[in-house]
């Protein structure tokens, strides 16, 4: 079933795992490590974001919230409509602090740093 913007309504994991994503300036800032799921309302908590790094050395996480992300064909890849200030001024994250206390800390602070409405309210 296709949403209001012709986007699927369900996608599998796997197909979003490893996908490009782009800032509002249409640079590439990373790739979709992982997204983290809430368990207990089953939605998408965010979307793991990985930032730089080389082979996983050096690499920061920053936990996106899952309604930012907008898929664009022609990219390959999903946008994210903030800017390259906003996205180096966020909160960033090691990969075990993103499940630390069931991912709510992350999801929190990403929620209110981006200004997204919490869909768990």
């Amino acid at each position: 079933m296709a949403t209001a913007t012709g986007h699927t309504a369900a996608i599998q994991a796997s197909r979003v795992i490893g996908t490009e994503v782009y800032n509002t300036e249409g640079k590439n800032i990373g790739r979709i490590e992982d997204v983290m799921l809430d368990k207990t309302s089953n939605n998408i908590m965010f979307a793991v974001i990985g930032f730089g790094g080389f082979l996983g050395i050096g690499e920061k996480y920053h936990a996106i919230p899952w309604a930012s992300l907008d898929y664009e064909e022609h990219r390959g890849g999903y946008v994210v409509p903030f800017s390259k200030d906003q996205l180096q001024a966020a909160p960033v994250h090691e990969i075990n602090e993103l499940t630390g206390g069931d991912g709510y800390k992350a999801r929190d602070a990403s929620y209110d740093y981006y200004k997204v409405p919490p869909y768990w309210i």
